[in-house]
């Protein structure tokens, strides 16, 4: 990745900085710091999720990598042929994705996993360039309703004529958008999202990249 999809040292966001260095204090053994976009450099399908976690991506240095929400997102890769393992474990693990590529709205932990609007804005530059990269026809899957409107925001796109919904899928020229709800602990858990509900998005994703 290069450094305008990406930037290790980006301290913009006092906040969010701040909050980092209060956590590496906690937790030193913790990566604390913004977390990377992970798979395929020449992918077709983009994930967009929110943010790391505490105990997931910003201990591990992977997106949805090391907790409960990475569970379900990395077996359907794998179900569906886009990750060489069922389970993503650690930064160092053999799992390598193949025309799949994961990434966040927003690459710093935030406090109660709850980013603020600058914030987002602040972080969207790195989506916008990211976005850039990908080829025509390509699938981007955003995971919530923040990294829906995320997307958007980076492609210069009008929100109101987008609604996110799950399952929802929208044209966006070069790329298609398709929607889901994320797949947190809370949705799983509520049955919001089910196994079924989220194996369908990435049936619907392969059946359009294979097209």
């Amino acid at each position: 990745m290069t450094k305008s999809i990406f930037d290790r040292d980006c301290r913009a966001c006092p906040r969010l900085a701040q909050f980092l260095d209060k956590v590496q204090d906690r937790y030193p053994d913790y990566y604390c710091r913004p977390v990377p976009p992970f798979g395929d450099a020449k992918a077709r399908l983009l994930i967009v999720g929110l943010a790391p976690g505490m105990h997931g991506a910003n201990r591990t240095g992977r997106p949805f990598t090391g907790d409960h929400a990475g569970i379900l997102l990395y077996q359907m890769l794998h179900d569906y042929g886009f990750g060489s393992h069922v389970e993503s474990l650690a930064a160092d693990d053999p799992l390598t994705l193949t025309n799949c590529r994961i990434t966040n709205a927003v690459k710093c932990l935030p406090p109660d996993n709850k980013p603020v609007g600058a914030e987002i804005n602040t972080c969207n530059h790195f989506l916008a360039e990211e976005l850039a990269t990908l080829p025509s026809g390509s699938v981007i899957i955003a995971l919530g309703g923040i990294a829906h409107r995320a997307i958007l925001k980076a492609l210069a796109r009008r929100q109101a004529e987008f609604k996110f919904g799950h399952d929802a899928l929208h044209d966006l020229g070069d790329f298609q958008l398709l929607d889901s709800y994320h797949c947190s602990r809370y949705n799983t858990n509520t049955r919001r999202l089910t196994t079924a509900m989220f194996s369908a998005i990435f049936a619907r994703a392969k059946a359009i990249l294979d097209t």
